[in-house]
């Protein structure tokens, strides 16, 4: 026996428009392709124009009294529509945690590096993550340890404003925490 899955509908990039022959409101408001008012016409009058100048009647407000037609050529009109909504899409950015590892012995020119790191974690949004792993005899000196973490995140409030999100805390051999931009 076969079972039929109903397809999802792809999602519309942009809202409906009616165009042409589609548009059904008697009176409309006509702008023309650079955005200026040409006034208010017949719809057989604004389709008239529309096809004279080689353009096409788009109704871009169905809900104004008249509704507003605009001459335009439809496709160019549908592409700049669509990428619109692409561009934003793609200006959507989803926070992480980014993790940045130190350690007891870190040298100064490496702290340097990983600030920058940090700070470009920090700047596009994300949360960042400052872990030590403890070796060894380092897993006695916590407190030297939690002076790491406070130095760095010294050195990074001093160009941005940036906060814990989670304190600095033990959690095995670990010593972790999360800084946030604010």
């Amino acid at each position: 026996m076969r079972i039929s899955r109903k397809k999802r509908p792809k999602k519309k990039l942009i809202p409906h428009y009616n165009v042409n022959e589609k548009i059904t409101a008697e009176q409309l408001r006509l702008l023309g392709d650079d955005g200026s008012n040409i006034g208010v016409f017949s719809l057989s009058e604004a389709l008239r124009m529309a096809k004279e100048e080689d353009l096409d009647l788009v109704e871009i407000n169905p809900k104004s009294d008249p509704p507003v037609a605009q001459l335009k050529n439809f496709k160019h009109f549908k592409y700049q529509k669509e990428k619109e909504v692409r561009k934003q899409r793609s200006n959507t950015h989803i926070s992480d945690i980014k993790g940045v590892r130190l350690s007891m012995r870190i040298g100064k020119g490496d702290i340097e590096t990983k600030k920058k790191q940090a700070e470009k974690f920090l700047s596009r949004g994300d949360k960042v993550r400052l872990e030590i792993i403890l070796r060894g005899a380092e897993r006695y000196k916590t407190p030297l340890a939690y002076k790491v973490v406070e130095d760095f995140f010294a050195l990074l409030s001093e160009n941005m404003n940036v906060k814990f999100e989670q304190e600095t805390k033990r959690q095995g051999n670990k010593i972790t925490a999360i800084i946030t931009k604010y």
